[in-house]
């Protein structure tokens, strides 16, 4: 995955089972401000009705209307999220419908639905001749063409079920959606995926498909990068076996998998927190551990998986009925909300300031301590060890004082870095430290100055132009926070900004109206580095 096209980074926030509410919700207080680029919601179509979170996974028509909201509801969450800098990744079920063993009803939306039979969308003939179960998944045919779990499987190979799949997800480009993610796509031939995805309003649009590649299995996940990106489930694997035993194998992490630029990756998901294949909330500190490196290690498309506690592997959501979820709270105990963490909100801005660099001064004791850079903007070691460690660390970064963003958020712990690039450093048990030049400091305080911005930009009627970036004093990419700018001197927009002496900051200009509504400039984002005076200039031209 690419920065999300608003100008923010890959890193996409999880929310399983959160309703819409919720989720336009967290877009404004957390995930925008912490610079989350995507976030991905669960399956926004109609399902069948029941309070078991596989519900959301067993579609009966193609109405957005789900026990997590309306569909007044979902393009309002899409539309404050992307006011918040942060665009909507869907999760799309489309290689099936509701299971054979269900059947007939009525959907949570009142849409009725029988065997084989899905009014005014399905027929028979729009299902796989195969009607049994898959029992050897080493059989491609039987993998692609019958029932998983009993789930009737769409006749994806036909022209018209292609065109129903593609008229739903143009329906969700048309509010507004930034991608999707593609359920069970490896029981769907990768052909067929292409050939829908071309049916696009957006045929580029970016999408990650769900392959779980096994040893021994015909299909995998190779075969679809055709079409997009595809989640690399042994990285998550691998991810388990070295906090269950060493980390110092974790540089060579990404031998063997998928190409970085189309992998999507992640600690753990709904479906792996359930079978066992991955780690877990459950396995606390060393979980957190497990977020801190795949924020912070350069393959892939990271994901922070965030859900709530349970029991019961099938249980739903807390306070789940048969047709609806209350909005997910951060303060009952019951949810993770693991994007809240000060220790993963840190990566999260720790990632965004050293997307592009390579690891540099890759160090490790033999066994569970770690420690590298991120070219000269980034540093962090991770200690999964039952005991604290104090030692000099050599690093790439330039001379200052950094602050630690795993320990706080308010830059209440900060370390040295000499001329040489060396810093001392006692690292807790199963805890992490990670400095990198978007968050400095000297002193006691943060020794700041004028940054001047310009921009010539022509604007509409009712317009304003605005500074955002990833530092907090530019509002750590969220618009809401953003900087205005100053039309004095037409079509020249100017402002000043406290930025720390020494700090490289990346920025944007964005234009917002009287509704609210956001443009972000096109290309990459801008970078730029105050001076150890604390002045910068910048003469920049809308793009």
């Amino acid at each position: 995955m690419v920065p999300s096209p608003n100008g923010r980074g890959n890193v996409v926030a999880n929310l399983f089972q959160w309703t819409w509410d919720s989720v336009a919700a967290e877009c404004t207080s957390t995930l925008g401000p912490a610079g989350f680029g995507y976030v991905q919601v669960s399956p926004p179509q109609e399902h069948i009705q029941g309070p078991t979170w596989w519900t959301s996974y067993q579609p009966v028509s193609y109405r957005i209307e789900s026990k997590l909201g309306t569909r007044a509801e979902f393009a309002a969450m899409v539309a404050t999220c992307r006011t918040a800098g942060v665009g909507v990744i869907a999760d799309a079920v489309i290689n099936h419908t509701t299971g054979a063993d269900m059947g007939s009803g009525t959907g949570v939306a009142g849409s009725s639905f029988g065997l084989d039979s899905f009014p005014g969308i399905y027929g028979a003939a729009d299902f796989n001749d195969c009607r049994s179960n898959i029992t050897n998944y080493t059989d491609r045919y039987q993998v692609q063409n019958c029932r998983l779990v009993s789930l009737q499987d769409l006749r994806t190979g036909s022209e018209y079920v292609r065109d129903r799949i593609a008229a739903y997800l143009n329906d969700l480009l048309s509010l507004g959606v930034a991608g999707f993610r593609i359920d069970a796509a490896k029981h769907i031939p990768a052909a067929d995926l292409a050939a829908i995805k071309s049916r696009l309003t957006d045929p580029d649009v970016y999408w990650v498909q769900e392959v779980i590649g096994a040893a021994g299995e015909p299909i995998q996940e190779s075969e679809y990068v055709g079409s997009g990106d595809v989640h690399e489930f042994d990285y998550a694997r691998t991810l388990k076996a070295r906090f269950d035993g060493q980390i110092k194998d974790l540089a060579g992490i990404a031998n063997g998998l998928l190409p970085s630029a189309q992998a999507g990756v992640f600690v753990d998901n709904h479906d792996t927190e359930r079978n066992g294949e991955t780690m877990t909330y459950q396995w606390g500190a060393k979980y957190v551990l497990a977020n801190a490196f795949l924020l912070s290690y350069p393959y892939g498309s990271p994901s922070v998986y965030s859900g709530y506690r349970f029991t019961d592997h099938d249980a739903g959501a807390p306070g789940a009925t048969a047709t609806s979820v209350p909005d997910a709270s951060c303060t009952s105990g019951q949810w993770t909300c693991t994007q809240r963490w000060t220790e993963v909100a840190g990566m999260v801005g720790f990632h965004n300031a050293v997307e592009g660099t390579a690891v540099t001064n890759w160090w490790d004791d033999g066994s569970n301590h770690i420690a590298y850079g991120r070219g000269a903007k980034g540093y962090v070691t991770i200690n999964n060890s039952a005991s604290a460690v104090t030692r000099t660390y050599q690093t790439s970064l330039p001379a200052g004082t950094y602050c630690d963003v795993v320990a706080a958020s308010d830059c209440s712990r900060t370390y040295a870095v000499s001329a040489s690039g060396t810093f001392t450093a006692t690292v807790p048990a199963y805890g992490a430290l990670a400095l990198h030049v978007g968050k400095t400091s000297t002193g006691g305080g943060t020794e700041q100055g004028d940054a001047s911005f310009a921009v010539t930009a022509t604007t509409v009627w009712g317009q304003n132009v605005f500074v955002v970036g990833n530092h907090p004093a530019l509002g750590s990419w969220s618009p809401a926070a953003a900087v205005p700018l100053s039309s004095a001197t037409y079509p020249v927009w100017r402002g000043t900004v406290d930025l720390p002496a020494g700090t490289t900051v990346e920025y944007k200009y964005i234009k917002k109206d009287g509704a609210g509504t956001v443009t972000w400039e096109s290309g990459a984002n801008r970078t730029a580095t105050v001076g150890p005076d604390g002045t910068v200039v910048l003469n920049d031209t809308w793009r």
